[in-house]
């Protein structure tokens, strides 16, 4: 800097950052080099998001794709891959991945595509097509079925021809693990075998400390839907429990009224009968009834 023609130098008093560029670009100085670090570290953390974010999208994808695979082999199978991979527009690999996860997850089976002629060389052709499993992925009327029918029973044959039924439902469900369950020294011990059994069933069952008693809770129903109209199942159950328990229980909530599992509270210092013999319950809306089975 030139003052009053002589010549004065401004010596920088911090350090200088130097900023190599190529020919004809400006220099920039300390102060507009932070400006670009900044944004270099927002930039860096940008794609870290967006990468989550995509491979979210790509999950969502991957699922849709399983999906309509499944559907056109509900629709259309028995078909093979490249019929698939024709159909849906996707790539070899990309159907065949699909098609090996459905099978691992007993989703979709295979079997030799048939022959006509004489076969060439090579294996043959497998065609894919669901099983009832994958099946179940489209939804079914089963419950529907089964409402319909207890309810032309209740109208054509009256209330004891469904109660008759719901007990007989009962007596199949437990099968063989009556005399197991017998077997078993006390209520607790008891509810624990029942527990198994129910579980062995589907019914995800298992017993837990409950005050004065134990709760034998069941985390899972197959017949919920059902059982929501007609209580009939719930109340034959109940019964059946405190028949082989021995002692008398206490429904205290069922899936069916919208509650997370069907507990029954076994209360373990009332005095016993014996196991098998008559019993008392008590539903969740509090009516009491006597075993006559």
């Amino acid at each position: 800097m030139k003052t009053g023609g002589a010549t004065t130098e401004t010596v920088p008093t911090g350090p200088v950052d130097v900023v190599l560029s190529p020919p004809g670009s400006t220099i920039a100085a300390a102060g507009s080099a932070s400006g670009p670090m900044v944004g270099s570290a927002s930039s860096a953390s940008g794609p870290m998001v967006g990468s989550a974010s995509s491979a979210s999208s790509a999950s969502a994808g991957e699922g849709r794709t399983r999906v309509a695979v499944a559907r056109l082999l509900m629709e259309q199978g028995p078909v093979t891959a490249a019929e698939v991979a024709a159909e849906l527009e996707l790539s070899a690999a990309a159907v065949r991945r699909h098609l090996d996860a459905l099978i691992a997850d007993g989703e979709a089976e295979t079997r030799d595509a048939p022959h006509r002629g004489r076969r060439g060389r090579g294996r043959p052709a497998r065609h894919f097509l669901l099983t009832d499993a994958g099946r179940v992925r489209f939804g079914h009327g089963y419950d529907d079925l089964a409402t319909s029918a207890l309810r032309f029973l209740a109208q054509h044959a009256g209330p004891q021809a469904l109660e008759d039924f719901a007990r007989s439902r009962v007596r199949e469900l437990l099968g063989g693990g009556e005399a197991e369950i017998l077997a078993a020294e006390g209520p607790e011990a008891r509810a624990e075998a029942l527990a198994t059994v129910l579980s062995g069933r589907g019914y995800a069952a298992a017993t837990r400390e409950g005050g004065i008693g134990v709760q034998l809770c069941q985390h899972h129903c197959p017949v919920a839907h059902v059982a929501a109209e007609f209580p009939e199942l719930c109340e034959a159950e109940t019964e059946a429990f405190a028949v082989l328990l021995g002692t008398h229980v206490q429904r205290l909530a069922t899936i069916a009224r919208g509650d997370s599992a069907c507990t029954t509270h076994v209360p373990v210092t009332a005095p016993e009968r014996d196991p098998g013999q008559q019993a008392t319950t008590t539903s969740p809306r509090g009516r009491q009834h006597d075993d006559h089975s």
